[in-house]
């Protein structure tokens, strides 16, 4: 064995690249299916607009050069093809050149899209994508022992997540510090979850022992993923529990998918044989050619330059969540949920073509994953990502850019199939209505007596008018929310 390699991760490196590449896999797909009704040549964030305002050094796309449906599908179809033939373990047969190219080739296609995603591909779940495939890109294949170097910033991107999330916490609300946050958390969550009705019904003490080992799990776990084994097992298995339990109660696109791949970078062979004896002996590979080592070292020693600016904001006073220190998304620092809110409010919107005094003749449009009719048991859609469900609640929680809200109303005006396909539920199946409006609601869970009598999961009533109702004319005129 080469000073350069392990064999101790062999089971490691294929559970990191075929993960990483299923989470890609996911994200092309995603892509497919909305990025043209969002964001596309009818969509309501248009890129054409958006790349004659943003330069290519700010933003760099293939789509700079020309922006077609038509190329996206293209290039998110290949994207998916590719990611497909990595889950397969196809490349890594191969030579260490091989699964390298495909994931560097994964990593620039999904680049191109997240930077004219705009306000849709602002989540930190795009930038961890973007910087875990780069990096699995340089574990090679079967044929040289997993790079050390590689196995160990998987996990230094591994402590970031985790560690940046409880920091995050810990500066951000009282709940999270008084141990009250999960007496919300599961009813205010973006997407709930099958589960999560049942979730937020358990007692108190059990959602302060889920922040307590919450804050174990993020605060000091971490530090253990770089000790001797088998103690970087034991903390890899701390995490992996804790994001199975969020897998459970609710829905976080691949969020949780990835941390959980991420963490077999701390999980060495033996522990796993000790664990699942049934799982075959790894052979010995050999040497790493000089080729692959100094191409590893080079990117390894890049990693660690961009490390600085994600580590200097662990420990500053405004720590930034979710944030890319340069264009190309690598080495980013992340957390979310600093602040638990406390009541759960969604916006309803409506179409009529009745008198728009007349409240019987409005129906409603019901969202794929959101909550909407209080009788609908919430789904689950993770790993996948509903990026118009998703902001439709910053949306309720008073987002301050709602330029595509604006243009979704015109769309359901419009009678946009583009934009109705996006939706489980179109009141006017055969014409448009004649008149759109938004309503909010503040919604809570019924409580087990509530459930048993009437069959919701919900109960919500009414908070105010977010949009007045509006007919097309309002779009050509310059209206403005109400």
């Amino acid at each position: 064995m080469d000073w350069f390699g392990t064999g101790d991760y062999e089971i490691a490196r294929q559970v990191l690249q075929r993960g990483v590449a299923a989470c890609f896999l996911i994200a092309f797909v995603s892509a497919v299916n909305q990025f043209p009704a969002l964001l596309g040549d009818h969509g309501l964030l248009p890129v054409a607009r958006f790349v004659t305002h943003v330069r290519f050094r700010d933003a760099p796309s293939v789509f700079h050069w020309h922006y077609s449906d038509r190329m996206l599908r293209i290039l998110a179809w290949s994207g998916a093809a590719l990611a497909a033939t990595l889950v397969a373990g196809l490349p890594q047969l191969g030579p260490p050149w091989l699964p390298m190219l495909a994931f560097l080739l994964l990593f620039a296609g999904y680049l191109s899209i997240v930077n004219v995603g705009q306000t849709f591909y602002s989540f930190g779940w795009e930038s961890l994508l973007l910087e875990a495939g780069f990096v699995v890109a340089f574990l090679g294949s079967e044929q040289v022992a997993p790079p050390v170097f590689v196995i160990l910033f998987c996990r230094w991107l591994l402590f970031r997540l985790e560690f940046g999330a409880g920091l995050i916490k810990l500066r951000g609300g009282r709940e999270w510090r008084d141990l009250t946050a999960l007496y919300y958390h599961h009813e205010t969550q973006p997407m709930p979850n099958p589960l999560s009705w049942f979730a937020h019904h358990l007692p108190p003490w059990f959602h302060r022992l889920e922040v307590v080992g919450n804050h174990f799990a993020q605060l000091v776990v971490p530090f253990f993923l770089f000790a001797p084994q088998p103690v970087a097992s034991v903390a890899a298995l701390i995490v992996l529990l804790s994001q199975f339990w969020l897998v459970l109660t609710g829905n976080f696109a691949w969020l949780n998918w990835i941390t959980i791949v991420l963490a077999f970078s701390a999980v060495d062979d033996a522990t796993l044989r000790a664990l699942l004896p049934w799982l075959p002996a790894g052979e010995a590979a050999p040497d790493s050619p000089l080729w692959f080592i100094i191409l590893v070292s080079l990117a390894t020693a890049l990693l660690l330059v961009l490390s600085y600016w994600p580590l200097r904001n662990l420990f500053a006073r405004r720590q930034l969540m979710n944030a890319s220190f340069n264009r190309y998304h690598l080495v980013n620092a992340y957390g979310a949920f600093g602040t638990v809110t406390r009541q759960r409010h969604e916006v309803v919107v409506e179409g009529s073509d009745a008198d728009p005094a007349d409240e019987t003749g409005w129906r409603a449009y019901e969202f794929r994953g959101k909550p909407g009719d209080p009788g609908r048991r919430p789904r689950q859609f993770a790993p996948y990502h509903l990026r118009l469900d998703w902001l439709m609640w910053f949306l309720a929680l008073g987002a301050r850019d709602t330029r595509w809200f604006e243009m979704f109303l015109a769309r359901l005006l419009e009678g946009d199939r583009p934009t109705l396909r996006m939706l489980r539920v179109n009141p006017f199946p055969q014409a448009p209505p004649r008149y759109v409006r938004a309503r909010v609601y503040r919604y809570r869970y019924t409580t087990p007596a509530e459930r048993r009598e009437t069959g919701d999961w919900w109960v919500r009533s009414e908070v105010g008018l977010l949009v007045a109702p509006i007919t097309l004319s309002w779009r050509t005129s310059g209206g403005s929310r109400g």
